[in-house]
């Protein structure tokens, strides 16, 4: 019997004998790192701290997608975006939706007699495959109240628990803090102004605002420490408060209505913070995310850090093994439908786990915007990272509220001015990327040597790429044969469009023979 399936026995034999009922999963909008619990003092925290304090904390948290819509898809389906096609943005005019014949977990959920609520930012689609007993969202609500309007929220908290149903329940906060503003600049660059008691901006009545100079704030390595960047990374420290004390009141609603003890949280968010180099990027500030699990039935872990690695294609695993509902069978275009992710509850019992389930992750990214069409597949090792670059050739697409933003036009104009940016990469290699990275991020934290094309890695570089090509397998990936063949009947056939064939000098796959199934 193998570790992992020793950590299940071992979760099985305790949940048994206690009872479970409920799930409260907690969700951030490009949110990253800027709290205490992950060693960020400057911005103050202190409901996430104490949430981390009753929780595993996992210090190799992954998303499966650096774009919010997909992100979502794939933490209420458990499926990769490119298995269950919400490709890019839900809204108009990008208008990507999941397939019709997706079971999400909602759905999965009712079907059990589970009630399911979301409140906040829904942002997927088709309503049909993501159905909820209960949802105050932005298709019934304004942006803003439903998604950083706490005081709002933590009503719509309170009237999902006084309901008079005994039934088990799934209840899903996703916020809408701390992404940046749709109304700039009246609100501030990520509506930090937004129900702040200054004149025109409103009321939330239950936030206390915390403000931060400059000179307050840690600069993460991938941005240039300037003071244009250290003020747009203020005002997002602003909305981090609001965030945190959204925190605060909903497990106060949770613990008014008895439900502390029998409840399991999980808090993640969907994708980098909204800085060049982050969101919508795959590299570790755009991969990496928070991640924690605070289960009642294992207090002996609470405040525990734990190396296992853990993505956002694993929750719906998760949920649904702490319900005891198995995953439905199903078919979709002609093929069985299965979770390539795993339970992150035997974490909670061990959180020291080497269970070989918990040394990799995959994530997988096709748009963001309808215009930024930049396909990546991604390995991630406890010491490498693979990354195939589908349309490398292109510049890499930068969405719009990332460029609005104070810190990527600085960047933009100095770069433009032959000044020098302090950024630690130029703009020429962030754009243009070889059709293959690999990474060894024991030595390169920062991913800036690749190391796929130098001999000394072939073997590191074959065996990651057949276990990712096996993943794309697995998952149906319609762009498996991409860039350099097309699938026909479970083959790849070449379109013989390579950089050999025709003289050119970026490095792509034929260099290591790579690239059909």
């Amino acid at each position: 019997m193998g570790a992992l399936q020793i950590l299940l026995l071992t979760y099985l034999l305790l949940v048994n004998s206690e009872s479970k009922k409920n799930v409260v999963l907690i969700f951030g909008d490009d949110a990253g790192f800027q709290m205490g619990a992950y060693n960020n003092t400057a911005c103050k925290t202190p409901n996430f701290d104490k949430l981390a304090a009753r929780s595993i904390v996992f210090k190799h948290g992954y998303t499966s997608v650096s774009s919010c819509s997909p992100s979502r898809s794939v933490l209420l389906t458990g499926l990769p975006q490119h298995q269950n096609g919400m490709y890019g943005l839900q809204h108009e005019p990008h208008h990507f939706s999941s397939m019709d014949a997706v079971q999400s977990l909602p759905v999965i959920l009712n079907t059990a007699g589970i009630r399911t609520g979301i409140i906040g930012k829904k942002h997927v689609a088709p309503d049909t495959v993501y159905k909820f007993d209960y949802a105050q969202t932005e298709e019934n609500n304004d942006m803003n109240q439903v998604g950083r309007n706490i005081t709002y929220m933590r009503n719509y908290v309170r009237q999902f628990l006084q309901q008079k149903d005994d039934r088990p329940f799934f209840l899903y906060l996703a916020f809408h803090d701390p992404h940046r503003c749709n109304n700039i600049p009246l609100y501030g660059q990520f509506c930090e102004k937004f129900g702040n008691r200054q004149p025109g901006m409103g009321v939330i009545p239950d936030w206390t605002p915390s403000y931060y100079k400059p000179e307050d704030v840690e600069v993460p390595y991938f941005l240039p420490d300037t003071l244009t960047t250290r003020q747009d990374l203020a005002n997002m420290y602003t909305t981090y408060s609001r965030m945190d004390q959204g925190i605060g009141l909903f497990l106060g609603e949770l613990e008014a209505a008895g439900h502390m003890n029998d409840t399991l949280i999980l808090y993640t968010a969907d994708n980098g913070i909204p800085f060049p180099g982050a969101k919508t990027n795959l590299y570790d500030p755009g991969q990496g995310e928070p991640m924690m699990i605070s289960s009642p039935l294992h207090k002996e872990s609470w405040g525990t850090v734990s190396d296992a690695l853990g993505s956002t294609m694993d929750f719906t695993p998760t949920i649904l093994d702490w319900f005891g509902v198995n995953y439905p069978q199903y078919n979709m275009l002609g093929r069985k439908v299965q979770l390539t992710g795993k339970s992150l509850l035997p974490v909670t019992v061990n959180p020291d786990t080497t269970a070989e389930d918990f040394t990799y992750v995959f994530s997988s990214h096709d748009l963001h915007e309808v215009t930024m069409y930049y396909p990546m597949r991604v390995l991630r090792t406890t010491t490498w990272k693979l990354i195939h670059n589908l349309n490398f050739e292109a510049p890499y697409p930068i969405a719009v509220d990332c460029y609005q933003s104070p810190s990527y036009l600085e960047i933009i104009n100095k770069t433009m001015a032959g000044e020098k940016t302090g950024w630690f990469k130029d703009l020429e290699h962030y754009y243009y990327r070889d059709q293959w990275e690999l990474f060894h991020l024991d030595s390169d934290p920062m991913e800036l040597i690749n190391l796929a094309y130098t001999s000394e890695y072939r073997d590191v570089f074959t065996n990651m790429q057949n276990t990712l090509l096996n993943w794309q397998n697995v998952t149906h990936d319609p762009w498996i044969c991409s860039p350099t063949g097309v699938l026909k009947e479970g083959k790849c056939m070449t379109l013989f469009n390579g950089a050999k064939q025709f003289g050119r000098e970026r490095r792509s796959s034929e260099f290591l023979g790579a690239g059909s199934l």
